[in-house]
């Protein structure tokens, strides 16, 4: 098993005809995901690395059987393309773009809890479950099949993370990016019960950045309800308050709120392992494990 995705995951890729769409759809399939669908409205009957095109995704799911999407679509068409995705009944749903307006995110997020969907990104490199399937467009080089699930709000930390977690022996259940931007579609309280129920997840990484309060929720969560160690690395510990650093979500309020100090406090206050570098994680786990 896994989280979210796995060999068994029908990926239908929405915008898979545009310059990005394509490039990373042919990455994607030569891991070994299985694409069974793009759709680009207008392009139905086309096909593309011999992958049927349809106008909508319910269209393809009549015809593939699709049961996950990925969009690789413009901020100003992310929107509706989410809600096409869940109204057509697809329970996962990843969106890349980043820079979503506030107001759109807000729609979609709600509109996927009330459908049972759940909705990665945006702002987010995807997920990957090593060896078995990747959606979305990190290095999989990087990753190694194993029992440490990873949740990141920086796509490029958690490449770094995963890469030293593969250095050390440790691979990787399910390593997913959450996203950057200011409202996510899943946060890690959000995930965390998915790594809990997974057999093949001994512990999980949560790599958090400054900004809102997703980490102070996750280790509130963790301290009632998790049975597996977390270990976890803040990042922005020398950010100045009410300037943005890097991702929309990352930014300290004037009053102080969201700063790295503050995370980090209530997430040793709940018996999560806490990194001081990113170098430390490896060791934190192994510590965590026994090992």
């Amino acid at each position: 098993m896994s989280v979210l995705v796995d060999k068994n995951t029908k990926l239908i890729v929405q915008g898979m005809t545009g310059r990005e769409g394509s490039f990373h759809s042919l990455i994607m399939m030569e891991y070994g995901t299985n694409i069974v669908a793009g759709v680009t409205p207008g392009k139905g009957g086309q096909e593309l690395h011999s992958v049927p095109i349809y106008n909508s995704v319910c269209d393809a799911i009549k015809e593939t059987n699709g049961n996950a999407s990925i969009l690789f679509v413009p901020q100003k068409f992310t929107k509706e393309a989410i809600l096409e995705a869940i109204d057509a009944g697809l329970k996962l749903v990843v969106t890349v773009a980043d820079g979503v307006p506030f107001h759109d995110m807000l729609i979609c997020c709600d509109y996927a809890k009330k459908h049972d969907c759940v909705l990665i990104g945006p702002n987010t490199s995807g997920l990957i479950s090593p060896k078995k399937c990747k959606v979305g467009f990190m290095p999989h080089a990087l990753y190694k099949q194993g029992s440490i699930g990873v949740m990141s709000r920086s796509g490029t930390l958690s490449y770094e993370t995963a890469n030293n977690l593969t250095k050390a022996g440790l691979g990787q259940s399910t390593v997913i990016g959450v996203g950057g931007d200011m409202v996510p579609g899943s946060t890690f309280i959000d995930l965390l019960p998915l790594y809990e129920e997974d057999p093949e997840t001994e512990a999980v990484v949560i790599i958090g950045e400054i900004g809102g309060n997703d980490e102070e929720m996750a280790a509130e969560y963790a301290k009632n309800n998790l049975t597996k160690p977390i270990i976890a690395f803040i990042v922005g510990n020398t950010a100045p308050a009410g300037k943005t650093m890097g991702h929309a979500g990352a930014i300290i309020s004037e009053s102080g709120e969201g700063n790295a100090e503050d995370k980090k406090e209530a997430l040793k206050e709940a018996g999560v392992y806490v990194a001081e570098k990113i170098t430390d994680v490896p060791d934190l786990v192994k510590k965590a494990l026994g090992r």
